[in-house]
């Protein structure tokens, strides 16, 4: 009879596109998602926790067609109904402010803090699932809201490690470039042809091209946008870029609200009244651009933390209103060891038609969504992380009979809040032991064998002052430095604290 095969075994590792992350990298992203959090409370915002699972017409964004509507998350039909892992921490929101309106008060401030999940093609750097942090508030429309983001947002990156000077929160409004889209009318089109019927062409589809080129502006420059706003240009690879096809006088327009930015607030305000002309929406948002700049600068937050830059055009397709970025000014170097400035690691606007999916009506809400992920890398960068995190003081058994011992003072540690842990391997080889102590980070390793068991002494050895004298201590430094002390039990947790202490 032939043997049948066993069971096929699971391979051990994760799936394409998710990572695992790891006591070190858990416990930064704690302590820096502690410090945003608290900048945020101090501004009164609640924070809110919403289900990690929404239907699909709740979320909405990722619908292609009905009998497929699981694009771009992780969907599943349940009992008629499609459900999917939320793909941002914004969409959630809109249905919590409309579920609990009548509950919530007007206006709402929440931030809000943990992972999202979408379900697109993974790459260096991109994954599946990611941390998000946002702050919104919902409610309000006044430009002043607007304004308490960008404050805060201030405040959150200093408080986390970004010192003044090392960044930059850039604002704009998308109905300054409504405005000038207003201003230039039916006179957008196609530089090539002259037929009367084109030059009123105006849709979606030419101001979402415009955009896109827009946001190329620091990477090919203003002749380059000028290229790709009329007749099109040649890539560094020598391949043929088509243009959106404007006049060259139209394309020039556009430059012109991209470079409005002056050395002063007040000077950029005034460059981009000429560019919106009498356009009424358009003035209404440089008119709101103003009233942001003059409430911050009351406050203290001046152009040396926040800006009016109308370059910054990422997400004016979504946002309604104002809109901001920001960007980290410092160099770092990329994987050829070239310099390159960090860029940006937070962004956000006013969405005024969000929450009016759900009930109809309009409702302003504003906020901002930091890259966790991103902001860790810039921290890292600045040397603001530790290198490893501090492990528990290791308790070594060296007697079987006696773990009771053992535990007590592992007890008496914790009691002193320490954090401490009692070696749970194969006692025999005590090398092993110091070698998991090292493992695991230890600052300290309780030593106590039946001599000092018998006097009532332990042997409290440093590890870390061990490990560099070991590395390159002379002998009379080993000798005036012992990286071990013998002192009373009762001692032990005094002498751990002081060690500790001594390095940080």
């Amino acid at each position: 009879m032939a043997k049948g095969k066993g069971q096929k075994r699971p391979k051990a590792e994760t799936p394409k596109g998710f990572r695992d992350y790891f006591g070190t990298e858990v416990s930064a992203r704690k302590a820096m998602l502690d410090k945003i959090a608290a900048v945020y409370h101090r501004y009164g915002f609640d924070a809110l926790e919403t289900s990690a699972v929404e239907t699909v017409e709740a979320l909405g964004k990722f619908l292609p067609d009905v009998d497929r509507p699981n694009e771009g998350v992780f969907a599943w039909e349940e009992d008629g109904d499609w459900l999917a892992l939320r793909y941002d921490l914004t969409a959630p929101l809109a249905r919590v402010a409309a579920q609990y309106r009548n509950d919530l008060p007007t206006p709402y401030r929440r931030y809000a803090m943990g992972p999202v999940w979408r379900n697109e093609k993974p790459g260096p750097g991109r994954f599946r699932q990611f941390y998000q942090c946002d702050a919104d508030t919902v409610g309000a429309a006044s430009v002043a809201a607007d304004a308490e983001i960008c404050a805060m947002l201030a405040d959150a990156l200093e408080e986390v490690g970004i010192p003044r000077g090392d960044y930059v929160i850039r604002v704009n409004n998308r109905k300054v470039l409504n405005g000038l889209l207003e201003k230039l009318g039916g006179d957008f089109r196609p530089a090539t042809s002259e037929d009367a019927e084109l030059a009123k062409v105006w849709d979606r589809g030419i101001e979402d091209a415009i955009l896109r080129t827009a946001d190329k502006f620091d990477k090919v420059g203003e002749q380059g946008v000028i290229e790709l706003l009329t007749a099109g240009r040649k890539d560094a690879s020598g391949a043929f870029i088509d243009g959106v096809g404007l006049s060259i006088s139209n394309a020039n327009s556009v430059l012109s609200f991209l470079t409005s930015r002056a050395d002063t607030n007040s000077q950029t305000i005034v460059n981009l009244r000429n560019v919106v002309g009498d356009s009424k929406v358009g003035l209404e948002g440089v008119t709101e651009l103003e009233e942001i700049a003059a409430l911050l600068e009351a406050q203290g937050y001046g152009p040396d933390r926040i800006i009016i830059d109308p370059s910054v055009v990422r997400g004016l397709g979504y946002y309604t209103g104002p809109v901001y970025e920001a960007e980290l000014t410092f160099e770092i170097k990329d994987e050829k060891g070239r310099p390159r400035q960090f860029g940006s690691v937070a962004g956000g606007g006013r969405y005024d038609d969000l929450v009016k999916r759900f009930t109809g009506q309009t409702v302003p809400a504003t906020g901002v969504s930091i890259g966790v992920d991103r902001l860790l890398a810039a921290l890292a960068a600045k040397g603001r992380l530790e290198d490893k995190a501090q492990g528990p003081v290791v308790v070594t058994v060296m007697d079987r009979n006696r773990m009771a011992d053992y535990m007590g003072m592992v007890r008496d540690l914790r009691a002193a809040r320490i954090r401490a842990e009692m070696y749970l391997g194969n006692p025999k080889n005590f090398g092993n032991q110091l070698k998991y102590a090292d493992k695991r980070g230890s600052p300290v390793a309780i030593i106590q064998g039946e001599d000092e068991a018998a006097r009532g002494v332990v042997q409290v050895k440093d590890l870390i002052l061990g490990a560099k004298l070991a590395q390159d201590a002379s002998l009379e430094e080993w000798k005036s430095q012992p990286a071990q002390v013998e002192v009373p039990l009762a001692e032990m947790v005094a002498t751990v604290r002081e060690i500790m202490g001594r390095h940080g």
